[in-house]
């Protein structure tokens, strides 16, 4: 690893071919990608070089971790906890797992969550179901990640720096099969009862290769990530996918995203980036920080971003559409848009637009999952129609089906229904968990709990099954009571939950949770009364409004909604509601 900074690793390898992910295992991928010159590169808040990772580097330095591993008496098909920070050691403990044969289990930083008492139940859950033999991370978060380990019975915590001091064994690396589980992958949605995704090699692999031809990742890319490699987003797209097709990435850690979005763009700008995922939400950000700042001052040029790919939360199009305005003087291409919809469960990717082709917009009628029809309405801008992204074609050697929400049969064109994936990247099961896989894997399709349809060749995703609300015998999307608030003035995306509650006498409410910053009674009333005639007029129905404090709605890791954890925490007192006239 290079400890001084000096220029980023090259775009392309000069003599090595370039192999989209066709590999045996990852350790095979590896191999071959070091045999180049490209790798990962750190950058700092401000956008500076910190350091270099070539690939060539994190595999010498892997191979003498996973040495030191065996040699500590760690034997193959057991698990390591390993604090996933946005950093080299993060990524040589990772593959110096994979070289001992030893199974990572990459877990969040506290920095994903709100209160200390949150991050330590999560981690000890995620130990008290992987059941992890050791865990390390960096030393600043040791004493956060003991406390969260003292109830999960480990035989050893400690700092990456340490590993580096044990003596190295000798003996070859281990060579692990097909069907051997590479990692286990914890959801972002998961908090009380965790379930980890138990990924194999083969399937990794196939998935890996699979988004490569999707995306067409060829000579001459080059990657940039903000993305959290606890998540499974940033570490198959944009650290084992992308190693996968030799691509050099350049990265920014999470945090430094969040208090400097604007540093991702100038590293596209400056480092001729191609490729780029985020959810809605980060390209708002952008969008929202640059709307400050004097016309022309962003100094950026960002034609050639070819991939500005969408995904990890629903696709927001009022959000892409003002990015794309925002940053069309700055050579950004609105075609560079690319929607997709992938999980854990299948590794990552399930589908992709196709190159250059830009958002595929589709507004239909409201009362679409009442009717179990995605009915076309023009877009006059009127309140009884939902636009929604086309999230692409489903991946190469892979199948999809929609089926009916009742009977099972499937589903024709926009018919919306249940939606089902099938295929080599489909996950095992859940790690020690038979009821949860027996749930989830039916006669070997995964049913991923969404809800969707076709439009034409492309699958549209329009929510989650279980976040269904159904009022009065309607079946109402909480996402369409969410987003009515949140375009109302002097609201932010993420300032609401649609819930619903039961109270007393056993009666179902429909409830939104809106955060508030007004102190003075009287605005915090107007707020109540606007919020409950915006969604009467909007979704049609009346919904209780209860007021809470400013960033009390939690999110998932990866900045998502945690609409089921809010609805708890409310309900459990953890969240107060703030005194409002009615």
């Amino acid at each position: 690893m290079t400890t001084t900074p000096r220029r980023p690793t090259p775009t392309d390898n000069q003599t090595l071919p370039k192999v989209l992910g066709d590999f045996e295992n990852l350790t095979a991928a590896l191999d071959y990608a070091a045999r180049g010159e490209t790798g990962f590169n750190f950058y700092s808040a401000r956008g500076e070089l910190a350091l270099t990772l070539p690939f060539r580097e994190l595999r010498e330095t892997a191979i003498s971790h996973a040495l030191r591993l065996s040699a500590a008496g760690i034997k193959p098909g057991e698990r390591i906890a390993l604090l996933a920070a946005t950093s080299p050691q993060f990524l040589i403990h990772f593959f110096a797992c994979q070289y001992a044969g030893v199974i990572p289990v990459p877990m969040p930083l506290p920095t994903a969550f709100g209160r200390r008492e949150a991050y330590v139940a999560q981690i000890q859950n995620q130990i008290m179901s992987a059941k992890p033999r050791q865990a390390f991370g960096p030393v600043d978060f040791l004493p956060l990640l003991k406390e969260a380990a003292d109830i999960g019975g480990l035989e050893q915590l400690g700092s990456y720096d340490e590993i580096a001091t044990w003596p190295e064994g000798r003996g070859d690396v281990h060579r692990a099969r097909p069907n051997d589980l590479s990692y286990i992958q914890y959801s972002s949605g998961s908090t009380r009862f965790p379930t980890g995704v138990c990924v194999t090699h083969d399937a990794l692999m196939k998935n890996c290769a699979a988004m490569n031809h999707a995306v067409d990742n060829r000579p001459g890319e080059r990657a940039v990530s903000w993305l959290p490699f606890f998540h499974d987003m940033g570490l198959v797209g944009f650290m084992l996918a992308v190693m996968a097709g030799q691509t050099s990435t350049d990265y920014l850690a999470t945090e430094d995203f969040a208090r400097r979005p604007l540093t991702w763009l100038r590293l596209m700008s400056e480092n001729r980036g191609t490729m780029s995922f985020s959810p809605s939400f980060g390209y708002e950000l952008c969008a929202r920080r640059v709307q400050t700042m004097p016309e022309g001052s962003v100094g950026v040029d960002l034609s050639s971003w070819r991939i500005a790919g969408i995904g990890g939360e629903m696709i927001k199009p009022q959000v892409m559409k003002l990015f794309g305005e925002t940053f069309k003087p700055y050579g950004f291409s609105d075609k560079a848009f690319c929607g997709s919809y992938g999980l854990a469960e299948c590794v990552l990717g399930v589908s992709f637009s196709r190159p250059m082709t830009g958002m595929t917009l589709d507004h239909i009628a409201k009362d679409g999952l009442a009717t179990h029809r995605a009915t076309p309405l023009p877009d006059d801008g009127s309140h009884v129609g939902r636009t929604f992204v086309g999230c692409g074609v489903v991946i190469k050697g892979h199948k999809l089906e929609v089926r009916d929400i009742d009977d099972g049969h499937v589903l024709g064109e926009r018919e919306i229904g249940r939606v089902f994936f099938s295929g080599p990247s489909v996950m095992t099961g859940y790690y020690n968990n038979p009821g949860a896989t027996a749930e989830a894997l039916i006669d070997g399709w995964l049913d991923t709990g969404d809800l969707g349809y076709w439009l034409g060749e492309q699958i549209v995703i329009v929510g989650r099954a279980k976040d269904m609300m159904i009022v009065n015998g309607r079946n109402v999307w909480p996402q369409d009571i969410e987003w009515t608030v949140e375009h109302m003035d002097d609201m932010r995306s993420g300032d609401s939950a649609a819930i619903v509650l039961v109270d007393a006498q056993g009666n179902e409410k429909p409830t939104i949770l809106v955060q508030c910053r007004a102190t003075k009674a009287e605005e915090r009333a107007k707020l109540v009364a606007d919020v409950k005639a915006r969604v009467q007029d909007a979704v049609g129905i009346l919904c209780d409004v209860v007021l809470v404090p400013a960033r009390s709605l939690p999110k998932t890791t990866s900045g998502k909604l945690a609409r089921g954890k809010a609805k708890t925490m409310f309900e459990a007192g953890e969240i107060q509601s703030l005194d409002a006239a009615a």
